[in-house]
């Protein structure tokens, strides 16, 4: 699980892990930030971060949605 600050602090490149989804041998998927996380100024809880898995799966990951990732697999 990462908090709402080490959300906002993440840059392009890094990898994020996800607790429930499981690669075929077991080990966590990894998800990569491909762009600036997204916040707000008059809604400071607010975060969203765009995330590429495997050749052509994009999503984007938001602040209801923290509790889903690590850092760490």
């Amino acid at each position: 699980m990462i908090t709402l600050e080490e959300a906002k602090a993440l840059k392009p490149g890094k990898i994020l892990y996800h607790t429930s989804y499981k690669n075929a041998d077991g080990t966590a998927q990894r998800w990569k930030v491909i762009g600036k996380p997204k916040t707000w100024k008059t809604q400071p809880e607010r975060v969203e971060i765009s995330l590429k898995y495997g050749l052509y799966c994009y999503d984007k990951l938001d602040e209801t949605m923290l509790h889903l990732v690590s850092l760490n697999p």
